[in-house]
């Protein structure tokens, strides 16, 4: 078996995927699926620098563009007194329209420099054509450029490495995501590295471990050492790669200009808040990853039989073809790696790959008599392979002599190392498997993009405007275009869509569900499928045992406290049970059955009853449960009163059809009853005994399965059920009546599943399941009901057609067997019908990872809830992954001493503000930083919430929740419900606040164009008020909060719809109208201007802080101020999502405050406000015409929003398909 572990790049199961490996093709079209994990893989040399096309087409650029600014208008010689004047003028003219053209084109290319510099860091391909040039072959510094699959995380530019193998020649190899694929020189192709896991069993048995040097040094090679490394990274590089994003470098731009144009304290104060907040989301990217390097593990000394010697070594330097001794787990030491049990047998708690915390059994391959065919690790072949992560709990050590381990442990053959072992490719999962999402959305640049048109035409035109007097500083000029591009897109948009979110993540934390990726938040209003696991999750873990059917008339089902012998005797026995130290440990089933008939185990597996007619029983020999063969059986002997006679019976107990062929005598009313039993959702198990005599010790260790389970007499069937927690059916109601589409999606069988879909509401019709031929009748597939007495033929010919038939009043059920069935036959058919499938029954974790993707590639926004780590892959994948905590740790108090020094801090804070407030500020920075104020202190509950998460016992291994965006401290599903709220909640308030802000936008690129040109400015007072009201309002706006129940209608998921874009154009159509309007009566009455207009930029330091107020600035001060208000007033919408604006008080008061304000500046009834605010008093005239076009701008605002949600409607479609 050693030759088995040889260095060979191999077409079978590999370490990232168990598909075929498929060569590259070097054409146009897309290259097919490598495996798995891998799409594709380019292979690239690095082009020197000054020819790359980040550096080679800017040369001729600068040089052009600086010969245009510099030399052109330093060559103009200065005019001779004789020139005569025209002359002179059209030279200047001349000479300032090639300066002009030059600074504009330097300042262009080094923006499009810098973006392209960006875009080579933000994008993988992009690094890959300017830098690279692409080559077929892998050498020396050659880089390939790894593709991955769909949701397995980004693609990547890697070196390809190089060995040398033994006969000289050189070996190319590259690792991705901590794998690794070798070079194929006959297929041109990177393939990985094959690990010995589809062995024969007899070459496994017959194994010696690594027997020579050579075979240790080649696997070393090959596979590398048992390592499970995670680096995590310093706190710099995750700044850096957070502070290169999108946002934060147009943040850092708008903070860079600001600081040109005086505004010093604003932007520092600006950039300060950009910086605390990044490094705040870093830190707690550290936290997690330092929590996921935990879940490696950590070396240990374990016993490892090379060269004929067992040898003391370290877990981590074992490898493929090893053979080691695994003994009970102590210390938190874990099983280093996935192996082939060859002799012993022990007991593992398998929790952190499954979730499930029932401890398995695993045989031996000694226990088995046909070692002639391959393993199969994810299927049978489980029985005898433990899984690297998992946890022996208790180990029996070898009884033939052939080969002991000196600890006395089992001996195990190594099949996978590192991360190729299921705890491998877990962690990968988690540290590879989707990206987190950010507020650095498409729909957001969509949005930015869509305001640049007006921003650029606002720049353009102030450009053209101001470029008309030859005098004007074309820098400042230039400096302004660029401001009014910063502050038409709104430079604090990231931050307002964040205190948004952080609101909902405060009251979500309050609700103990706590989010690790806090802009999951709004995809949670968007929600169309909500899918649940169901073992753990809809229903409890508490097992019921109701009783015994079928040997009662009429198959009804009797106490277990009044079975008869033979069932009790079963019951007690046929188990696979063990006590520890820590108490009990095995399947809560089988657990709850032995409590039911009140019998006790003891360490010698001994079973004791506690009432006296019965007598106690050894177990002698197990025969354990396989998912094939559906039953287990065990040998087990009683002692006769007074005498030393053992006599010997056998119990059988497993699926009642597998049963139903072992009995000597089958009753009438056998199918009838179980299958009764079944469809009421109760878990059904046939029971058998068979008497056996006496049998002396050679008989027993000859003794073959076979000859237990057969001439059985039927013993009753145990019927289990597992009850419903209290608030799910209340839960999937609300949900259902929400315009949900709800999915189960579970490993349990398809007739419980379909019960439990019932029970819950999950549907009112008739459910069918997806059932395979029987050999008999042919090869046919089809929809068959639970009773079974309809049959619907699967046909492929004009599908939606049928399946829309089928809806009309049934829903579906499909198992794992026939998703992997229409997966490799009907694609195209299994794509029509997985949006309409109520109940996925027997599937196993990658199936459930699998629909979730499928899910989402058709276009449907998805949640997953679970509690396990076998939904991990599936909580990952979706929209939002919800994953519950079934215990919930205590809360750690603070000490008396953590409470002195959060106060001292507090103190400390306060004092550090009111030094800040003395500073010399202008009223507009005192302003803007209140507004930043407010969100400090938003962001501080956010930490004091999170905080308080970090307080809480931190997860464990087999937590869900380690890869869960969502997390919920209490096992109810109600969480759900909560999370979709908020969702909606902070949906519908960013959707409202980009409405908001393009319409602010849209007018202030208006009033910074055509008005600013004009000479109309505001003073520092009117400015500062402006922004105070603006800040509150954003802050009450974002502070709504969800209504306690789920509206029957969904929001609409994004702004691109015709409702938003004909509202914004609709309602700034009126309010540009008003302003216009306004604008030109003012300016009739304004005196005539003397002299050219003075700018902004134009001004002196000492002119700058001079106001002097007329008629056009007061007038267009007042309607801004009015338009603002109008436009939160109108767009404000709080029913039937969040809280309505008669709730929200403090945003109530804040725009009858301003409304107010408006209303006595306009009339002049309080002179000394008007005084306060800058504004002079109107002509009486104009003061009526001024109240009434305001009044009719508001007004026709909120006529044509109205119109525009009746005509195109302001909630999600119904969807045909989902029919929610």
């Amino acid at each position: 078996m050693t030759e088995a572990a040889r260095a060979r790049p191999a077409n079978s199961r590999g370490a990232a995927g168990d598909t075929q490996m498929y060569p590259l093709s070097g054409g146009s079209k897309e290259p097919p699926k490598l495996d798995d994990l891998v799409q594709y893989v380019s292979l690239y040399v690095r082009i020197p620098t000054p020819l790359t096309g980040v550096v080679l087409p800017f040369v001729p650029l600068y040089l052009s563009a600086f010969y245009l600014w510099v030399h052109v208008t330093g060559g103009e010689e200065t005019p001779t007194a004789g020139v005569i004047p025209l002359k002179n003028e059209t030279t200047t003219d001349h000479s300032t329209t090639w300066n002009d053209f030059g600074f504009i084109a330097v300042l262009a290319i080094a923006f499009l420099h810098i973006l392209t510099l960006l875009c080579c860091y933000w994008s993988v391909h992009v690094l890959a054509f300017l830098t690279c040039r692409r080559v077929k072959l892998p050498g020396a510094n050659v880089l390939a450029k790894v593709v991955p699959t769909a949701n397995n995380g980004n693609s990547k530019i890697v070196p390809v490495r190089s060995s040398q193998l033994e006969d000289g020649s050189t070996q190319y190899f590259l690792v991705f995501q901590k794998t690794k694929y070798v070079w194929n020189e006959d297929r041109k192709t990177f393939q990985a590295v094959e690990f010995p896991v589809n062995g024969l069993l007899s070459s496994y048995s017959s194994s010696r471990g690594l027997e020579s040097e050579e075979a240790i040094k080649r696997a070393t090679f090959t596979y590398g050492n048992n390592e499970m490394e995670m680096v995590v990274p310093e706190f710099h590089e995750l700044f850096v790669e957070r502070a290169t994003a999108p946002f934060f470098v147009f943040q850092v731009f708008s903070v860079g200009l600001w600081c040109m144009d005086d505004y010093w304290y604003y932007s520092l104060f600006t950039l300060f808040v950009l910086v605390a907040f990044e490094c705040t989301i870093v830190k707690q990217q550290l936290r997690n990853m330092s929590e996921i390097r935990k879940m490696g593990n950590k070396p240990y000394l374990i016993y490892a039989f090379r060269q004929n010697k067992w040898r003391h070594i370290g877990s981590d330097e074992l490898l493929p073809g090893d053979l080691v001794s695994i003994t009970r787990s102590q210390n938190d030491n874990i099983v280093p790696c996935d192996l082939v049990i060859l002799r012993g047998s022990c007991i593992v708690d398998e929790s952190m790959l499954t979730g499930e915390s029932v401890p398995l059994m695993k045989e031996s391959l000694e226990s088995l008599d046909n070692l002639d065919v391959e393993l199969d690790a994810e299927g049978d072949g489980k029985l005898f392979v433990l899984f690297g992560g998992t946890k022996v709990v208790q180990h029996t050590a070898p009884t033939k002599e052939s080969l002991r381990a000196p600890d006395g442990g089992c001996i195990g053959y190594v099949i996978r190392t590192g991360f190729n072992t299921s705890q491998g490719k877990l962690l990968r999962t988690i540290l590879f498997g989707a990206n987190r999402a950010t507020e650095n959305n498409v729909e957001t640049f969509a949005f930015i993009a869509f305001l640049m048109v007006f921003a650029v035409a606002a720049a353009s035109y102030v450009w053209v405007k101001g470029s008309e007097d030859p005098e004007r500083n074309r820098y400042k000029l230039f400096l302004e275009c660029t401001l009014i591009l910063t502050s038409i897109i709104p430079p604090d948009l990231p931050i307002e869509l964040t205190l948004a979110v952080n609101t909902s993540l405060i009251q979500l934390t309050r609700l103990f569900v706590f989010c690790t990726e806090p802009f999951r938040i709004p995809f949670a209003g968007k929600v169309q499928i909500c899918c649940f696991d169901k073992t753990g999750t809809l229903t409890t873990d508490n097992l019921m045992v109701e009783g015994i059917a079928g040997l009662a008339p009429n198959g009804a089902c009797v106490p277990i406290e009044e079975a008869e012998a033979n069932t009790v005797q079963v019951l007690a026995c046929c188990h696979s049970l063990a006590l520890l130290d820590d108490g009990l440990v095995g399947d809560p089933l089988e657990k709850a059955t032995l409590a039911a008939v009140d019998w006790t185990l003891t360490k010698m597996d001994s079973v004791i009853p506690k009432k006296p007619q019965f007598k106690p029983l050894k177990i002698i020999q197990r025969y354990h449960f396989s998912s094939a063969l559906k039953r287990m059986s065990v040998l087990a002997g009683y002692l006769m009163p007074y005498s030393n006679e053992v006599k010997h019976i056998g119990a059988v107990k497993g699926a009642p059809e597998v049963i139903q062929k072992m009995l000597s005598e089958v009753p009438t009313d056998y199918e009838k009853v179980y299958l009764e039993y079944a469809r009421r959702g109760a878990r059904v198990l046939a029971l058998g005994i068979k008497e056996f005599g006496t049998l002396g010790s050679q008989k027993i260790r000859e003794l073959k399965r076979e000859e237990v389970e057969c001439d059985l007499t039927f013993a009753g069937f145990v019927i289990i059920s597992c009850p419903m927690k209290p608030d799910s059916k209340s839960v999937i109601k609300e949900l259902i009546q929400s315009s949900h589409k709800v999915v189960m999606i579970t490993g349990d069988s398809p007739l419980t599943a379909c019960h439990v879909a019932k029970e819950l509401r999950f549907t009112r019709k008739k459910l069918v399941i997806l059932t395979p031929p029987d050999q008999e009748e042919g090869d046919k597939w089809s929809w068959v009901s639970i009773g079974g007495d309809q049959t619907y033929e699967l046909d492929f010919k004009d599908a939606n057609k049928r399946i829309s038939l089928l809806l009309a009043t049934h829903d579906l059920c499909i198992t794992g067997e026939g998703l992997q069935y229409l997966q490799q036959n009907q694609q195209h058919y299994m794509r029509q019908l997985l949006p309409q499938v109520t109940v996925c029954a027997r599937f196993a974790p990658k199936q459930k990872e699998f629909i979730i993707t499928q899910l989402k590639q058709l276009g449907y926004c998805t949640l997953m809830c679970g509690d396990g780590t076998n939904d991990v892959g599936a909580l990952k994948q979706a929209n939002v992954g919800v994953s519950l905590l079934t215990s919930a740790p205590v809360k750690r108090k603070r000490t008396e001493e953590e409470q002195r020094q959060a106060a001292a801090n507090a103190a400390a804070a306060a004092a550090q503000a009111a030094a800040n407030a003395n500073q010399q500020l202008t009223p507009r920075e005192r302003a803007l930083r209140r507004r930043q104020e407010h969100i400090n202190q938003t962001q501080a509950r956010l930490q004091s919430a999170l905080a308080d998460m970090e307080e809480q016992t931190m997860v464990k291994l087999g937590d869900a929740s380690i890869a869960a965006p969502f997390t919920s401290k209490s096992s109810s599903i109600m969480c759900v419900n909560h999370i979709i709220k908020q969702g909606r909640c902070t949906l519908v308030t960013t959707l409202q606040m980009f409405k908001i802000l393009a319409l602010n936008a849209l007018i202030q690129a208006y009033c910074q164009s055509v008005l600013y040109i004009d000479g109309i400015k505001f003073s520092d007072t009117q400015a500062t008020m402006q922004g105070i009201f603006i800040a509150a309002c954003f802050l009450f706006i974002t502070r709504a909060k969800p209504l306690k129940t789920l509206s029957k209608v969904a929001p609409l998921p994004n702004i691109f719809n015709f409702y938003t874009i004909s509202t914004i154009l609709c309602q700034f159509a009126v309010h540009f109208g008003a302003l216009y309007y306004l604008t030109s009566q003012a300016n009739i009455l304004a005196p005539p201007r003397e002299g050219k207009v003075k700018l902004y930029l134009d001004m002196d330091p000492e002119e700058k802080t001079k106001y002097d107020p007329n008629i056009v600035s007061s007038t267009v001060y007042i309607i801004c101020l009015s338009l603002q208000v109008a436009t939160i007033a109108v767009n404000y919408k709080g029913h039937p999502f969040r809280e309505s604006l008669r709730s929200n008080r403090m945003l109530m008061y804040a725009i009858g405050a301003s409304a107010t304000l408006v209303i006595l500046l306009s009339t002049g009834l309080a002179p000394e406000l008007t005084e306060f605010f800058e504004i002079i008093e109107f002509p009486t005239d104009f003061r009526k015409t001024l109240l009434c076009v305001l009044v009719v701008d508001i007004v026709g605002a909120f006529v044509l929003d109205r119109i525009c949600s009746f005509l195109f409607g302001e909630t999600r479609r119904k969807s045909k398909v989902l029919n929610c």
